[in-house]
């Protein structure tokens, strides 16, 4: 089963610059953290998870990706989620991981974009554990792609593309998460 790795480790600087209050993991969204969202999906989802948030959040993205994947060397792949993503529904991450039983990579896509979480199965294990500094894991989809290994996953799941960089995306997120209540709630 693939573990989802959770990216907590970045300083937020783009959120802070743009007036926020707090780091944008820790801000507030219908009562709990950006972060608390993201967590709760993955936990619903039923699949494994680990979160990569170090002291002084200050890992590059290439580093968490490495540092979370050498924390769970036992899975079958691995679902790399930012931790920004709050808006993200337990489905999707399912939806990936199934689609990962067959492909090398899957990409999930909300209206033609690229989003997350990238799943990457057992065999990209060297080079996703040599991620280093802020070099993501793009390189190894390209070279996927070339191959013919990639599944290119379409989901209606806005979420897997919308994430949280300014104070602005935080109060569009909160309109989306009142929206989402009213229509669960309606009879």
């Amino acid at each position: 089963m693939p573990t989802v790795i959770i990216l907590a480790a970045g300083r937020g600087a783009r959120f802070l610059a743009a007036g926020g209050t707090c780091h944008k993991l820790d801000a507030s969204l219908a009562g709990h953290s950006v972060l608390h969202h993201v967590l709760a999906a993955a936990e619903a989802s039923g699949l494994p998870w680990h979160l990569v948030r170090p002291a002084g959040g200050t890992a590059g993205m290439g580093a968490s990706i490495a540092a979370g994947v050498n924390a769970t060397l036992d899975a079958d792949g691995w679902l790399i989620l930012p931790g920004d993503l709050p808006l993200i529904r337990p489905l999707t991450l399912q939806r990936v991981a199934s689609a990962l039983a067959s492909h090398c990579v899957v990409v999930p896509r909300f209206r033609q974009r690229a989003g997350h979480p990238v799943g990457f199965a057992r065999n990209h294990l060297t080079a996703l554990t040599a991620l280093s500094a802020d070099t993501g894991a793009a390189s190894i989809v390209r070279a996927a792609r070339v191959s013919g290994g990639v599944r290119d996953l379409a989901l209606n799941d806005a979420g897997i593309i919308y994430d949280i960089d300014t104070p602005g995306d935080l109060v569009r997120a909160r309109r989306i998460v009142r929206r989402r209540a009213l229509r669960d709630n309606t009879p």
